[in-house]
């Protein structure tokens, strides 16, 4: 007796995502798993109640997977003042003019998404808020969140005055007499989110929902959150995924990267152990750990073996090498010991000193405890230096790589390329040379720091330039092929999620699957970003569909 299939997809083409990088025109879906790839003998399982996917030229692939997105905060900012998708200054003076009006009772007026490439030497100041919001504080995150902006209410609210003095992990920016400025760097955001009210319990579940639902809508159906737990970026977003998952509105599989206290020692090892054991259920798991051990480039927070130059004309960069937040040699204590717990370690490694430290630290927990199963992953990597790419591949290292900022734009043109140096320069986002050194390539956005498309992130991951733009390419041995940047996209960050039964097409794998317009690889590598996805599945449920 011939068992039918739920779903059954026909007419391909089919994307396996295998290594031999095969083709079908068919797969079968029962329950939540693929029971059938193949071709049209494929529909004999069709019955009464099977629903058919008649492709018809659209490419299925596996589900796309991100391998470090912040959802949760981006859903909750999509709810406040958004300032992405722009980097006109008078549209921010607009959007932020209408949100305050729109929103009165508001005490706080928050939000973010600013572009530094949008102010002089990538810095605006607090005259820029206090002329348009001077009653209310303003409080708003930059772009990459590594900054952000407060008006002159907001900076008294934090006590934050000449007085007041950096903190360790941060900048607070000041002009020529001293006088803060507004600008706050990576730990000194923390002055004045300390003092904005909590996001709400139902703020951050409807973030997370919203967020989901746009995930889906770009073919994602499991990603890491790079940030769970107390910290001082965004909020803790632990909560969001327990309510989620209590009302059964998590459709996602996501894997939660409990934050690293950098102000704390390994004492906090067991509490991270806790919070595993708490939180991990259903679709959720609690299995990373997130370091971050330095900032950006853009703001000299980045930790580099060679001091930062002063092209910008920011600043006289002197000696100023960047700042690691986790002392190296405690750092290779700490990642030894959450490695043997069974912990994954998810870095966030921008500068090239930063990422061999990282390096370092996972090179003395594999001498230690011998090579185990926790897929360590470095995210970022925006200079990695040469002797330093194939330990990657020695070490088991998997490198997850935000494609998408691999490009020409004004913000690597003016604020970064020119106090790098041309040397440094070559050595950003060496996809290719990861790739050819053996590497283990997985993928994701760092949204809202950046676009959580993965269709565009591939598209500049081949190309080396941002879509419908005459840019010049950025650095082209570093390109990879379109293959190559899917499987980062899919099989690879399926890897570094332990997700080991997603990520390609494969009887007895769930089905977690992406419908997409076309086929990206009939047409010229310059037309990848105008593909898009129409049907999103997990576990063989439908849940976008265009």
């Amino acid at each position: 007796m011939t068992t039918y299939a739920d779903l059954l997809f026909a007419g391909g083409p089919v994307h396996l995502g295998n290594t031999a990088r095969s083709r079908a025109t068919a797969v079968a879906v029962r329950g939540e798993r693929i029971v059938g790839v193949g071709h049209d003998e494929l529909r004999e399982l069709v019955g009464p109640a099977t629903e058919v996917v008649e492709l018809g030229g659209r490419m299925l692939v596996p589900g796309f997977q991100d391998a470090h997105v912040h959802p949760v905060g981006a859903g909750v900012e999509l709810g406040q003042c958004d300032l992405t998708e722009t980097v006109d200054v008078e549209e921010y003076r607009s959007r932020i003019a209408s949100y305050a009006a729109a929103n009165p009772g508001r005490p706080w007026i928050t939000g973010g998404g600013w572009s530094m490439e949008s102010f002089p030497g990538g810095a605006p100041d607090r005259a820029f808020l206090d002329a348009i919001v001077p009653d209310r504080p303003v409080y708003l995150a930059n772009r990459d969140h590594h900054g952000g902006l407060a008006n002159s209410r907001a900076l008294e609210l934090a006590g934050i005055d000449p007085r007041t003095p950096d903190p360790v992990d941060g900048r607070i920016e000041r002009d020529a007499d001293g006088v803060p400025t507004g600008l706050l760097q990576e730990g000194a955001m923390h002055l004045v989110a300390a003092v904005v009210p909590e996001t709400t319990r139902e703020e951050k579940l409807a973030g997370l929902l919203r967020a989901q639902g746009m995930l889906h809508s770009l073919g994602i159906t499991a990603w890491q959150d790079a940030l769970i737990g107390i910290n001082p970026v965004i909020s803790d977003t632990s909560t969001a995924y327990a309510d989620a998952l209590d009302a059964d509105l998590l459709t996602a599989r996501v894997v939660g990267a409990l934050w690293w206290s950098r102000d704390r020692g390994a004492e906090q090892i067991e509490d991270l152990l806790a919070a595993r054991e708490a939180m991990t259920r259903g679709g959720f798991r609690a299995t990373s750990v997130k370091i971050m051990q330095d900032g950006i480039a853009e703001n000299h927070t980045a930790a580099m073996i060679s001091p930062y130059g002063s092209g910008c004309g920011c600043r006289d960069a002197g000696d100023h090498r960047g700042l690691s937040f986790v002392d190296p040699e405690a750092l290779k204590e700490h990642v030894t010991a959450l490695d043997a717990h069974g912990f994954q370690v998810h870095f966030h490694a921008l500068g090239d000193r930063a990422v061999r430290e990282a390096l370092d630290a996972i090179e003395v927990a594999r001498d230690k405890n011998g090579f185990t199963d926790g897929r360590h992953h470095l995210a970022h990597l925006q200079i990695v230096h040469p002797e330093d790419v194939a330990r990657f591949r020695r070490l088991g290292v998997t490198a997850n790589i935000q494609a998408l900022w691999a490009a020409h734009e004004p913000q690597m043109d003016e604020l970064t390329i020119p106090f790098l140096g041309p040397e440094r320069s070559a050595w950003q986002y060496p996809f290719g040379s990861l790739l050819r050194s053996g590497a283990v390539l997985a993928a994701g956005s760092d949204w809202p720091v950046s676009s959580a498309d993965p269709i565009r992130g591939i598209h500049v991951a081949v190309n080396r330039v941002e879509p419908d733009t005459d840019h010049p390419v950025f650095y082209a041995e570093e390109r990879i092929d379109l293959g190559s940047a899917l499987a980062a996209y899919t099989s690879g960050t399926a890897y570094v999620n332990h997700l080991d039964d997603t990520g390609t097409i494969t009887v007895g794998n769930l089905a977690d699957l992406a419908v997409l317009d076309r086929d990206p690889f009939d047409g010229p590598a310059s037309d990848i970003w105008d593909t898009c996805v129409e049907q999103t599945f997990v576990g063989g449920e439908r849940v976008f569909a265009r």
